[in-house]
């Protein structure tokens, strides 16, 4: 990955520039109607502030997908969709819409590990870093850095001392460094020992990565999830053509504490470890409602407000808190969406307004991907799709349309009336590094419009971006910058009012077709 220098310095060169695309959009989008609906006073900037701290409370605990806290948030957000007046659209009269989420994690009942002959608890004095069922039972041989391969490791269990990782494989948000590191790590050391026979790999923990076994062990506890019946999240490729041989399975890796390392540096002693996989499903639920346009010919068309309700749960603790809120993300938009509602009960518009906020986006899209493969209404009438993710924070006047160019925007019609709203809200200066193709973090795709712009719906989104309380216990309400929130929820209502209030759709672009 790229260090946050290199993308800030890139950032100060060339990004804040998208002049042109501005100039284009006043030439170009004066069809949408030139005025700003006397509804937009209803966003205020203390409601937004009163309810982000309702939504990231410790109380919400986070949101985790999956979970009674993501139950918890999701009735509170149903709640004051129902006090402002929008109708639900969800299953059997509710503004729930309900679809399970699938589970694949190692089982820490029937997984087990012993090394020397003393049992090892799983997740905090060893973690299975691997997603399939193994066994491993025998000797276990020191092979250093693991550059040594004149060592002979062929059924047995090999103990590496941990591999330092390039500066540059590190990523530079998410989580704490120690995990940061620990998982570039992990890699460089499983690669200089991977098909070497081994039955077994067990890394132990460098003095920087030591106090990452722990968290390491939480996050992986939680495995992978998916949806069931949902939209896929990546294009379809062509399948590699089959190999001549084929290839082994990756050998059942293990992380555990530097202090192992000195028993087992020494001597060869017997190690037996045991990993099963379970797969089970858990609900998760979009929460979805309609406010009806006033035009008998284009009501039955829809503008989708899109945010996610769920973030990281309750986890391991940085600076002495284990709540990993997610104010910015995505509590900064579900506050903006909600605010929106208000404005749109107020003021309808012709069309109608589809709000849905997606469950489970912080495992994989989850949500978006299940509403867009069974859309409350039908997918041909939903005319663009406004998504955000994470608007409250960093420079006042600065923030990304993503969705902008090619080979991301998918309707120039859009775009421009995206781009109109800004001048006559938050007059940010656009950031369009992030929604380069070649950007590191790959931006673009990780946010609740990629199903929907994959299937040819008019789509952006708006952003403020990453900064380094992404996805840590720091993200909280008091670090938001509620008056850019404000002009940032500004910017997505009139926006949405100019496609609602448009006589003509918003066109897909010609031989648009995304992929990563």
């Amino acid at each position: 990955m790229r260090p946050k220098s290199v993308v800030r310095a890139a950032f100060v060169a060339a990004s804040l520039t998208p002049f042109a695309l501005q100039a284009q959009a006043k030439a170009t989008a004066s069809a949408a109607g030139q005025g700003v609906p006397a509804a937009m006073s209803t966003i205020r900037e203390a409601d937004l502030k009163r309810d982000l701290y309702t939504m990231a409370s410790d109380g919400m605990r986070g949101r985790e997908a999956g979970t009674v806290d993501e139950m918890r948030a999701s009735v509170w957000v149903a709640e004051q969709l129902r006090a402002m007046g929008v109708k639900p659209a969800g299953q059997d009269g509710s503004y729930f819409q309900w679809w399970n989420m699938l589970v694949t994690r190692v089982s820490t009942m029937s997984s087990s590990a012993s090394v020397g002959g003393k049992t090892l608890t799983l997740w905090k004095d060893i973690v299975p870093l691997g997603a399939a069922n193994a066994d491993a039972m025998g000797p276990t041989v020191w092979v250093g850095d693991g550059s040594d391969t004149t060592i002979d490791v062929r059924g047995k269990i090999a103990v590496a001392m941990m591999v330092a990782p390039q500066a540059s494989a590190v990523r530079t948000t998410t989580n704490s460094y120690e995990v940061r590191y620990a998982q570039a790590a992990i890699t460089a050391t499983t690669n200089r020992l991977q098909r070497r026979g081994a039955s077994a790999i067990i890394i132990v923990a460098d003095s920087i990565a030591d106090s990452a076994v722990e968290p390491m062990g939480i996050l992986r506890m939680r495995g992978t999830q998916d949806v069931v019946g949902g939209a896929p999240r990546f294009a379809a490729t062509a399948q590699p053509a089959p190999a001549t041989a084929p290839r082994p399975a990756p050998t059942a890796t293990f992380l555990v504490h530097r202090a192992m390392g000195t028993s087992l540096r020494t001597a060869s002693v017997p190690a037996e470890l045991h990993v099963r996989m379970e797969r089970f499903e858990t609900p998760s639920c979009n929460i979805v409602g309609i406010i009806r346009g006033t035009d008998v010919k284009l009501r039955d068309e829809y503008v989708l407000y899109s945010s996610h309700q769920d973030h990281d749960g309750v986890r391991y603790v940085i600076g002495a808190d284990s709540v990993w809120a997610g104010a910015d993300d995505n509590g900064s938009v579900s506050v903006a969406v909600l605010a929106t509602a208000r404005a749109f009960v107020k003021q309808p518009a012709k069309r109608s307004i589809l709000i849905v906020f997606h469950g489970a986006e912080e495992r994989g899209l989850l949500g978006s991907r299940y509403h867009a493969a069974h859309p409350v209404v039908p997918l041909a009438s939903i005319v663009a799709v406004l998504n955000g993710d994470m608007i409250g924070r960093n420079n006042p006047d600065s923030a990304s349309l993503l969705g902008i160019q090619p080979p991301h925007r998918n309707s120039s019609e859009l775009v421009d009336m995206a781009l109109k709203a800004n001048n006559l809200t938050g007059k940010f200066k656009l950031d369009s590094i992030w929604d380069r193709p070649t950007h590191p973090e790959g931006w673009y795709f990780r946010s609740d419009h990629v199903p929907y712009a994959r299937m040819n719906v008019p789509s952006v989104e708006y952003s403020t971006n990453l900064h380094d309380d992404y996805h840590t216990p720091r993200d909280t309400p008091k670090n938001i910058d509620y008056a850019k929130l404000t002009r940032m929820t500004q910017w997505m209502y009139l926006t949405g009012w100019f496609v609602a209030n448009n006589p003509k759709r918003p066109a897909i672009d010609p031989g648009f077709k995304l992929e990563r």
